[in-house]
Parts: structure tokens; C-alpha cells; sequence
């Protein structure tokens, strides 16, 4: 079992019990798509994407339209994709990836819930070769689907590591072959259940209970910012 299925599920674990914040931001993220590539998912893949992932976390199809319809709302405010890096007690290390229509709030608001919590904001580029940023698959295995065949067929899309538990598979690569594997999974008739770019830590550490759990009170604060879209951290 790798590390990228041990992340995926500890994340799932987590979002179960915020789905009032999840749903908002994968609005901001679907909406962004749409303003970006036009509203149909068809012909703009970023948001056919977005929908999926907005799908996979059960999003209601009310909402997922709605947060479409907002992006060509003449009120809607532009949006911008902004990251920040930062240092948590105990050596962990946060890759945080907003996305917000007002920038110096969020920069305010991320800098001071990082250091009321013991923590400091880097510089950017701090901390870029401490996680590798991936292109993540996963979808469902069917009766007559063979891995090892499957990942003779992926290999040219740029796939680097196949898993599968559960009857979940979990496709790997770096993130600049995220649209080769996207289109390589439509050609091959394969429905994702979600596909995302997630940054792995090069190297996990372990915490003790009490250690994570003051960690985890300043991610906790963190999401509860609706700008956050994703912190990944070097905890193993």
C-alpha cells in the first residue's frame, strides 16, 4: 500500500466531517473553471474535472449548477489562484493552495492564524523540493479490467504507479501529464471517480499523538477559512 493511498484516505476520513466547508469551495473551483473555459463541461476540461471531483464528495447537482451559473453572474468578482508556504510546530511543513476574489484578506487572514499557532509563513519557494507535486486518478475496478494490462496501456500517457485496494485503483504521475492521462482514461471508457494534482512530501515524518494533535488545531482553524482550497503537509 503506498503513500498516496494511506494520503487519500486519511483526507477522505477528514472531509466526512466538514462537508459545510467543502462544498463551498469546490463551488469557488467549479465556478473558476466555467469563467475560465466556458460552462460546458464538454468542451472545457478543467470543468468537467471539477464537476467530477465536486461529485465524488457528493455535491448536490442543485449546487454543482449553481456555482456554473455564477460564473457568468455579471456580479460575480474575478477570482485568484494563490499558494502559501509555512512552517508548523514541530518540523511539519504546510503547502497551502488558495483561491480567492479578495488577496490581501487572505493574506491577512493566512498569516495570522499561522502565527497565532505557533507557526511562521515561509517565502515562497521554500519549500519546493519538499513535496512533488502529482496528477492522481482513481476510479473503480471492474470484473474484466487486468492492472497489468492496464498499465502497459498508460505507460505512454506518462503513468508512474498503479495500486489497488479495496476494489479502488489509484493511477500516480507527475502533474504535467495530468491531461495525456486524463484523455488516455476517456479513450479507454474508464469513469473516474476523481482526478486531482496533490503535493506528496519527499520525505514523511512521524508525530506523536500530542504533537499532531496541536498541528492539527492550526490546519483545523486554517479550513475553516472558505480561500483554502487544500493544505498538504509532510506527516506521514
Amino acid at each position: 500500500m503506498g503513500r498516496a493511498f494511506e494520503y487519500r484516505k486519511a483526507a477522505k476520513m477528514k472531509r466526512w466531517g466538514n462537508m459545510s466547508k467543502v462544498f463551498p469551495k469546490l463551488g469557488k473551483i467549479i465556478t473558476m473553471a466555467a469563467k475560465e473555459g466556458g460552462t460546458d463541461p464538454d468542451m472545457n476540461p478543467r470543468l468537467r474535472t471539477a464537476i467530477l471531483n465536486a461529485k465524488a464528495e457528493n455535491m448536490p447537482k442543485d449546487n454543482i449548477e449553481a456555482a456554473i451559473k455564477r460564473a457568468t453572474a455579471k456580479d460575480t468578482a474575478a477570482m485568484l489562484e494563490v499558494n502559501f508556504e509555512a512552517k508548523a510546530p514541530h518540523g511539519v511543513l504546510l503547502f497551502i493552495e488558495c483561491a480567492t476574489d479578495n488577496n490581501t484578506r487572505t493574506v491577512a487572514n493566512v498569516k495570522s492564524t499561522v502565527n497565532k499557532n505557533g507557526g511562521e509563513v515561509l517565502t515562497n519557494g521554500s519549500l519546493e523540493f519538499m513535496f512533488s507535486r502529482k496528477a492522481v486518478f482513481e476510479f473503480d475496478k471492474t470484473d474484466d479490467m487486468d492492472l497489468e494490462e492496464l498499465e502497459l496501456e498508460l505507460i505512454d500517457s506518462g503513468l508512474e504507479e498503479i495500486e489497488e485496494e479495496e476494489g479502488v485503483v489509484l493511477v500516480t504521475a507527475d502533474y504535467t501529464d495530468f491531461g495525456n492521462l486524463q484523455n488516455a482514461f476517456e479513450k479507454l471508457g474508464i469513469q473516474l471517480k476523481k482526478a486531482e494534482l496533490q503535493r506528496i512530501a519527499n520525505t514523511p515524518i512521524e508525530l506523536t499523538d500530542k504533537q499532531l494533535e496541536s498541528v492539527n488545531k492550526m490546519i483545523d482553524r486554517l479550513e475553516d477559512d472558505e480561500d483554502i482550497q487544500h493544505i498538504f503537509t509532510n506527516i506521514a
